[in-house]
């Protein structure tokens, strides 16, 4: 809003605002007197919560208000859970920073006190990613939607709607509940949503980015532009159980993804390694691949 000031958009959950508390304690952390405040926004995806994202139009759902926002100069930057976003940025909104990255994994959820899923209740997960990869790992599982937010979901959980759910890690661990974590789920098993785990921050063109030297990862960048570099390229989003997947090492990426052909209905999985200056040319190469019939098949 001026050289002394910035204001951070936010939608209105304690997930995201737990996530943008964390943009603004950095910024008042490195900018000493920045006056940093907070402004929160109801988006559409939060108050549609009777469907499944793929039935009522996707991420953008929970992007557009916060883009409105951000164009009205009504904030400087907003801050998102970067799997929420769209594949591709608005060219007058872009994205300005992703952070380094909480733990990426999927995990279950039991009930309260539990120390073992009930299969004889339903699984919650609003994923189809997540059902696809799941049925292979717990054949005795029946899946169902749940919507809202996550303390919404853990309410639903511990009445005794389900028998556990399936949940990202970062968020319950940025909300203090890792407790509630009663199984890892290792990528090697099930992929997860392309660039979970990430924040990032998005901005108008005159958006002074350099305010975040230090939040921002290259290892993020990295990683992430290459598993959203997958989705594009096949056209995927929330509609679409499409997964990836990329870690770095010694200057190196590998890629682990996983492809759905609706046609088909036929998953598959597949993995490429590279530089990690080749990290979009090999994503893109590793989904032409699996659409052409490549990789192990779920």
């Amino acid at each position: 809003m001026g050289a002394d000031r910035v204001v951070i958009g936010s939608r209105e959950s304690l997930l995201a605002v737990a996530q943008s508390n964390l943009v603004i304690d950095f910024l008042r952390a490195a900018h000493p007197g920045l006056d940093v405040e907070l402004a929160t926004f109801k988006t559409t995806g939060d108050k549609i919560l009777d469907r499944r994202l793929d039935q009522i139009g996707g991420k953008g759902l929970f992007v557009k208000e916060l883009d409105d926002a951000l164009r009205a100069g009504k904030c400087d930057y907003t801050v998102h859970s970067c799997k929420d976003l769209p594949m591709e940025a608005p060219g007058d909104l872009p994205i300005v920073c992703f952070s380094a990255r909480e733990d990426p994994r999927d995990v279950l959820v039991f009930p309260c006190g539990a120390e073992e899923p009930d299969f004889s209740l339903p699984v919650g997960t609003s994923s189809l990613r997540r059902e696809l990869q799941l049925r292979r790992l717990l054949p005795q599982a029946q899946f169902e939607s749940v919507r809202g937010n996550l303390q919404t979901r853990l309410r639903k959980l511990d009445e005794g709607q389900y028998g556990c759910l399936v949940l990202a890690a970062a968020g319950l661990k940025r909300l203090g509940l890792e407790e509630r974590i009663g199984r890892y789920l290792e990528p090697d098993k099930v992929i997860p949503s392309a660039a979970q785990g990430v924040i990032a921050v998005q901005g108008r063109t005159d958006a002074d980015a350099d305010l975040l030297d230090g939040f921002a990862s290259h290892d993020a960048f990295v990683t992430t532009s290459a598993e959203r570099a997958f989705v594009a390229y096949l056209d995927g989003g929330c509609s679409s159980p499409i997964a990836a997947y990329a870690e770095t090492e010694d200057g190196n990426v590998v890629l682990r993804a996983l492809y759905y052909d609706e046609e088909t209905r036929v998953a598959r999985r597949g993995t490429i390694y590279g530089s990690a200056g080749d990290a979009v040319p090999m994503a893109e190469a590793l989904a032409d691949a699996l659409r052409s019939g490549g990789g192990e098949e779920l």
